[in-house]
């Protein structure tokens, strides 16, 4: 998750002329009525991909409600395949962080938003479930959880341990603690303790539990499987990921709560998305969309661009490029990858960097239904959008060679990121190509994290360009230098 504390800073000089007059020496002749088509485009990407969000949502847990009523490996498949649909549409809503709007603020004036509910990772999944250490990537500094605020006590795992009622350290979980309800309330509880290993809510909680840990390693047979203390030696096919077995749902009274904690998780993860997209809705006199898409004056369209930017730098280069990648990246840290249970991950890069993409360009073309990679008609897709992006309005503006930059950087980003993802879908997802003997300047998630690196620069340029005065990409989001991805964070 990793929520980046961010103050948006507005200068007041002079910037943007009323509906096209003159020039201005301090920018480029900007109207701001071409801002104001700019900010309802933005808003109408966010309304169509936070609506396709709650969507996917209810039909995911519809599956877990079908799961839960008849717990088959088909049915256990299924809601798997939803949850992988669910995050397509999500994915591309990330830039919308950073600028106080729903995802990040109730009130748009304080950062107080449900993000940390819906999105928030590494998750705590030592005080959800039973979970497996090694010696490498889920040692106990991992995912021991040390502080929480669901009264389960410390939960310090020092080794492999089997579900059994007698099993102490297993009775500390979530799940182990029969006398703890599982309720969205409980659920709420999440992402309180300093180190954040306390997540216990969204969807990286009901990935866990579809899922299970990934310490499954394919290297050619079949039936060979490990501990995960040997994961540098192996390689390990795409569809393996976690292999929870199907008996954790039909066993008696863990698997009622294991399903009962899915039911509830998704609801919750239906009820936040909810609020978020409301937030976005058209029509509405007093919600943020409303506040964020009415430009009365020169010092307001500056202070919309700027958040547009804001949200664009930042997860470029702070919160994808580094805490997203980086991190695991640099450390061959399995534990830190996005979706580390389901091997997802490359999608999660692939539709982040894809949302920068739409706020610059002003398109949203839905969401991969199907899940092979790309969005086409075969998608049937109904809240596509294609409006006044800023690149109209650089167009507009004369300011074709800053254009020009930008449309070669988000190109660079692209080819990429569906590096990346060729290689997860060829049976090299993200947990291998960050082992330590593929971590070259060729790797495509090195490539990746440099070119989202030069994005963010191209994208301060723009800022500079329209006299922004303020700092869109915010030089304390993370701690990684990604001009040098081989660095640890």
């Amino acid at each position: 998750m990793k929520l980046t504390r961010l103050a948006l800073t507005v200068a007041t000089a002079s910037l943007i002329t009323a509906c096209g007059g003159g020039s201005s020496s301090s920018g480029p002749d900007i109207s701001i009525d071409n801002v104001a088509k700019v900010l309802n485009t933005n808003a109408e990407i966010a309304y169509a991909a936070y609506s396709d969000s709650v969507t996917t949502a209810v039909a995911l847990k519809a599956a877990i409600d079908a799961l839960a009523d008849e717990p088959t490996e088909a049915n256990l498949q299924a809601a798997k395949t939803a949850w992988l649909v669910a995050r397509e549409p999500y994915g591309q809503t990330e830039v919308y962080r950073f600028r106080l709007s729903p995802i990040d603020s109730t009130d748009y004036d304080q950062e107080d938003g449900p993000e940390g509910d819906i999105n928030a990772w590494p998750l705590g999944e030592a005080l959800i479930d039973y979970v497996q250490t090694n010696d490498s990537d889920f040692d106990t500094d991992q995912i021991g959880v040390t502080d929480n605020s669901v009264e389960v006590g410390d939960v310090t795992p020092a080794g492999a341990y089997a579900i059994t009622a007698d099993n102490h350290t297993f009775q500390q979980t979530i799940i182990g603690r029969t006398n703890i309800d599982i309720t969205a309330d409980l659920l709420a509880n999440t992402a309180t303790a300093d180190d954040e290993h306390d997540v216990i809510s969204g969807y990286h909680a009901i990935e866990f539990l579809l899922w299970g840990q990934d310490l499954n390693n394919d290297t050619g047979l079949a039936d060979r499987t490990t501990d995960g203390k040997n994961r540098d030696q192996a390689v390990k096919a795409y569809q393996t990921a976690g292999q929870r077995p199907l008996t954790d749902f039909t066993a008696a009274t863990y698997g009622v709560r294991r399903l009962t904690y899915l039911q509830v998780a998704a609801q919750k993860l239906i009820d936040d998305l909810t609020a978020v997209r409301d937030g976005w809705a058209p029509g509405v006199s007093d919600n943020y969309r409303a506040a964020f898409t009415a430009v009365a004056s020169k010092s307001e369209a500056k202070q919309k661009l700027t958040e547009i930017l804001t949200g664009m730098g930042i997860l470029s280069e702070g919160e994808l490029a580094g805490e997203r990648m980086q991190i695991a990246f640099a450390s061959n840290s399995q534990e830190d990858e996005h979706s580390c249970f389901s091997d997802n991950t490359h999608r999660d890069i692939a539709l982040n960097a894809l949302g920068v993409a739409n706020s610059y360009y002003g398109e949203y073309k839905g969401y991969d239904r199907d899940l092979d990679g790309d969005i086409d008609s075969s998608d049937a897709v109904a809240n596509a959008v294609s409006g006044y992006g800023i690149d109209s309005l650089l167009a507009d503006s004369g300011l074709e060679d800053i254009a020009a930059e930008l449309d070669a950087a988000f190109t660079l980003t692209e080819t990429n990121y569906m590096a990346i993802d060729a290689k997860a879908r060829a049976g090299q997802p993200f947990d291998v190509l960050i082992m330590d003997d593929n971590r070259t300047a060729t790797n495509p998630v090195y490539l990746t994290i440099k070119s989202l690196n030069a994005q963010a620069s191209v994208i301060t340029d723009l800022a500079e360009e329209l006299k922004l005065d303020a700092d869109v990409v915010d030089p304390g989001a993370s701690e990684c230098n990604t001009d040098n991805p081989l660095e640890e964070c």
